[in-house]
């Protein structure tokens, strides 16, 4: 967990742990001294004078308690267990979270969002799924940071378990419990890089900062399975390499039939398990509609479910950028998987063949994005690199050095 107070000035007192303990890893046996729970609003107000004694810049009781009237999940009490009255439960630490609805994300990302009176029509209430979890504060003396992985628990329900989670620390204590805990320095979020924010990343929604299509990082788990959007030569090699495997290996397609002509007029994905190239999409672009094409993933990886998210991603980059109609070719065996993606055979359609193979066309009606790509963007937007229309790109950031001079020589 992060370790930003309730406000804007830093500071902890959780006891940094030795060894690295990623949060989905901690032993639920580290908090069997511990007990966690939901106080009363005359438990925090306690709680919170107390914390004030330590830690500088506390939002007032006042801002908290209108943070847990909307979402009464946002502040878990921390007790000892061999002190803990139920009748009477007093805390002796808490962690206060704020759980971002798409709006305060957006807000958190730009800077704009009011961390000691947050606005809530930021927050998500208690029956919504949120689009982020901002660590608001830790205030947990001594062995209560055994608790750590009830706490984590608690975020691993399924109205929360797909939420990321972001925080801020700023002393040397805080930057260690983050990274022991597998927060990460740089956060990505929607429509900006945060650089200053830890992040632990959770869930396949867009909403988590990266939007399915351009989830690939580096990782040293070797099971987790992601996408990207091929941008390289590099990339494209990925891409054939995989399909050679999947279809001219394994399926014996004729060469010039597999690679027929359109992979330098298409959006390719990759998809990873860990860091290695295990699948591939193939998207081209039409006046009206898209088509999702050349789905491949190498047969070591077919139980990842890397397939689902290759098609996934492929839908939500349409979606961004404004498509209404996808179409495609499903194998006849393969026509209940592309149902599950949103698709359906085309009424009055035959089957039809090509590379000795029977396939079925097959369609999904989709809505774009609220923010999909048009000409009401601004041109910096429009000039982002393919897929990375959610962060600011190298051209707008030449912006900065500012116009030169063209002489009427180097016009000529």
């Amino acid at each position: 967990m992060t370790l930003q107070p309730i406000g804007n000035v830093t500071d902890h007192q959780l006891r940094p742990m030795d060894d690295h303990h990623r949060l989905d890893t901690l032993d639920k046996r580290m908090g069997k001294r511990t007990v966690i729970f939901t106080p009363t609003g005359h438990a925090i107000s306690d709680a919170l004078a107390a914390a004030g004694h330590q830690i500088r810049g506390l939002a007032n009781v006042d801002a908290v308690l209108r943070v847990l009237a909307h979402n009464p999940d946002s502040f878990l009490g921390i007790a000892s267990r061999s002190r803990y009255d139920v009748e009477k439960p007093e805390v002796e630490g808490f962690v206060a979270f704020l759980m971002l609805n798409t709006e305060g994300l957006n807000a958190l990302g730009q800077g704009t969002l009011n961390r000691s009176d947050p606005n809530l029509s930021h927050l998500a209430s208690q029956n919504e799924r949120p689009a982020g979890i901002y660590c608001w504060a830790i205030y947990a003396p001594g062995l209560l940071s055994a608790a750590a992985p009830l706490i984590y628990e608690q975020l691993c329900t399924p109205r929360y378990k797909d939420a990321s989670i972001y925080g801020w620390a700023a002393t040397d204590d805080g930057r260690r419990i983050c990274k022991t805990l597998g927060l990460t320095l740089g956060a990505p979020l929607i429509g900006e890089f945060a650089p200053h924010l830890y992040y632990y990343p959770r869930g396949d929604e867009s909403a988590n900062g990266h939007p399915l299509y351009d989830q690939y990082l580096p990782t040293k788990d070797i099971h987790r399975a992601t996408v990207t959007v091929a941008r390289t030569f590099e990339d494209m090699m990925r891409v054939a390499s995989i399909r050679s495997a999947v279809y001219i290996a394994e399926q014996n397609c004729p060469y010039q039939e597999e690679f027929d002509g359109n992979d330098f007029s298409a959006t390719h994905l990759i998809g990873y398990v860990g860091n290695e190239p295990a699948g591939c999409l193939r998207l081209r672009f039409f006046s009206n509609f898209a088509k999702v094409e050349r789905l491949a993933v190498r047969h070591e990886f077919r139980t990842s479910r890397l397939a689902f998210k290759l098609a996934r991603a492929g839908v939500e980059l349409c979606r961004s950028k404004g498509y209404r109609r996808l179409y495609g070719h499903a194998r006849k065996d393969l026509v209940n998987f592309w149902r599950r993606i949103g698709f359906k055979p085309i009424p009055g359609r035959p089957d039809f063949a090509f590379s000795d193979v029977s396939y079925v066309e097959i369609a999904s009606d989709i809505e774009p994005h609220a923010d999909a790509l048009s000409l009401a963007d601004t041109p910096y937007r429009l000039i982002r690199p393919e897929g990375r229309w959610h962060q600011p790109g190298i051209l707008e950031r030449s912006a900065v050095r500012g116009v030169r001079s063209i002489d009427k020589e180097q016009q000529s």
